[in-house]
């Protein structure tokens, strides 16, 4: 029966016969030269790093369009953002066996990151800018439209019943939306999320995440890149076993995103009242044109 040892490099396992091997994780970087805007391949070097930390050794690959994927071999996949024209490319690849066996594999226990436009290929459907619609893999039930200029800023939000802030940047003109069997990763505190109207920003389904946080989110956020790691030793090996990290330079990251965030909430609000004031402004013009 295998048990946990911590030795310097962090946690190996341990045989029955007192040898020791170190643990490993199968990253994959998908679409990694089309699909990497506002710098997410970070997402990647963060969890490498950690892995590294933590005593396990990462093996990573990248796979392009129709470069072979065996998702049943893979142990967690990150996905990043890209505009439309990239967009259309990955849609068409996802709309064939690639994405049914990448929906195959979540459905198993595969853990996912998709930020942005991965994030909006995951869904149903995505309609472009110029009105096309895009066919998605249907991981995630919720639906991406266009709207009326970009949402953009530094956000932070509440995830979980503990309420662990999520911080990052946010710049999509899409405008998405969950449907009944959707679930948000989390609650907007500061900043738009998902739509600008809902309050939720994100999805998730099984060990899948969506969300529309840059920054790169993940070297931010080492509580949530541990969650994932987490989440791929508990299915790889039935359990996680990962040890505390000196993470005072990734928290001052993290705190310093949060201050962005409130800067970019009462720049807003200004705006806002200075355009109700506007409005108010012009009223009486306007009516007695009418």
């Amino acid at each position: 029966m295998a048990g946990w040892v911590t030795t310097g490099r962090g946690l190996t396992t341990v045989s029955s016969n007192g040898e020791t091997s170190v643990r490993k994780l199968r990253i994959l970087h998908l679409y990694p030269e089309i699909m990497n805007l506002y710098g997410d391949r970070g997402n990647l070097i963060a969890l490498r790093a950690r892995c590294r930390w933590h005593g396990i050794e990462p093996i990573v690959e990248e796979a392009c369009l129709d470069d072979p994927v065996e998702f049943t071999d893979l142990d967690l996949v990150v996905m990043g953002g890209g505009q439309d024209r990239e967009q259309r490319l990955v849609a068409r690849d996802l709309a064939g066996p690639r994405g049914w066996r990448l929906g195959n594999a979540v459905e198993e226990g595969l853990c996912l990151l998709a930020v942005c436009a991965s994030y909006q290929l995951l869904g149903v459907s995505y309609v472009t800018a110029a009105g096309e619609t895009l066919p998605g893999a249907g991981i995630f039930d919720l639906t991406t439209e266009p709207g009326r200029g970009r949402l953009v800023g530094h956000v932070a939000v509440a995830v979980g019943k503990e309420g662990r802030v999520l911080a990052g940047f946010e710049n999509h003109g899409g405008r998405t939306f969950l449907g009944p069997g959707g679930k948000p990763l989390g609650r907007v505190i500061r900043g738009y999320g998902n739509n600008g109207c809902d309050g939720q920003e994100g999805a998730v389904y099984r060990n899948a995440f969506g969300t529309y946080l840059h920054g790169p989110v993940l070297p931010a956020n080492p509580w949530f890149a541990d969650h994932l790691l987490a989440l791929a030793l508990e299915r790889r090996y039935g359990t996680a076993g990962l040890r505390p990290l000196d993470d005072s330079r990734e928290r001052a990251a993290h705190a310093a995103v949060i201050r962005e965030s409130l800067v970019d909430a009462r720049r807003r609000r200004r705006e806002r009242r200075r355009s109700d004031r506007e409005e108010q402004a012009t009223f009486p013009e306007n009516q007695e044109a009418i």
